[in-house]
């Protein structure tokens, strides 16, 4: 009979993974009713270590800021990416979401080895991937990931507040808060809601969909990277 020792061994996690960069992904904006989906991959420089990565959501608006602008200077390639409301309701939240993922990883100047992704899915990619049950929380590539997301949506969030300031988009960034529900039934739907969330299809069917002479270009992918290190 196999000793308890063993089977842990059998257990223990092997190494063989070609070497090379690595990169994190995670996404921001799932739940929300409104805006789209934000993903980001990021490859982090081993000799510029950044302190205080960790999973944007338990980290403050202020620590996010300052942690966005060290990742964008210290790594070695950053990618922003999203798939758009329409997106979201064509192809639902979970393949929008993966084709954020994808468009993140493809928009990396540096191909990576390996990409680890949060979560327990992986988007459809042409290099190693692993998904990482909390890996937002485990793995700093991933953490990084998550931060750069988090930042990118919540900008995006003020954007849509300037042009439909009656939703409060500022403040709770497009999630189904009491107060974000009560203005979907005084005001109905906006352009950047997204109609496939039941909370939002039972708004249209009572109040047309509000406009804005002001158009943000919320489908825009925007990839940033920072210069590797000689």
């Amino acid at each position: 009979m196999r000793s308890r020792k063993f089977f842990k061994a059998e257990q223990a996690r092997l190494v063989w993974d070609a070497p090379g960069l690595l990169a994190g992904v995670d996404e921001a904006g799932r739940g929300p009713l409104a805006g789209p989906v934000v993903a980001a991959a990021v490859i982090l420089d081993d000799q510029k270590p950044i302190r205080g990565l960790a999973d944007s959501k338990t980290l403050t608006a202020l620590q996010r800021e300052k942690l966005h602008d060290q990742i964008l200077a210290k790594a070695l390639c950053c990618s922003i990416a999203q798939a758009s409301v329409e997106e979201i309701d064509t192809h639902n939240i979970l393949g929008a979401t993966m084709l954020a993922m994808r468009r993140a990883v493809d928009g990396l100047r540096l191909r990576p080895a390996k990409v680890l992704v949060d979560g327990n899915r992986l988007p459809t990619l042409d290099v190693l991937a692993e998904a990482v049950v909390k890996g937002d929380a485990l793995v700093k590539a991933i953490s990084a990931a998550s931060i750069l997301a988090k930042v990118h949506r919540d900008r995006l969030c003020e954007q849509l507040h300037a042009e439909f300031p009656a939703y409060g988009f500022a403040g709770h960034k497009g999630y189904g808060t009491p107060e974000h529900l009560a203005a979907l039934q005084v005001h109905g739907a906006c352009v950047h809601h997204r109609r496939s969330f039941s909370p939002v299809a039972e708004a249209l069917a009572r109040v047309p969909v509000m406009s804005a002479s002001i158009t943000v270009q919320v489908q825009t992918v925007e990839v940033v990277m920072a210069q590797p290190t000689a």
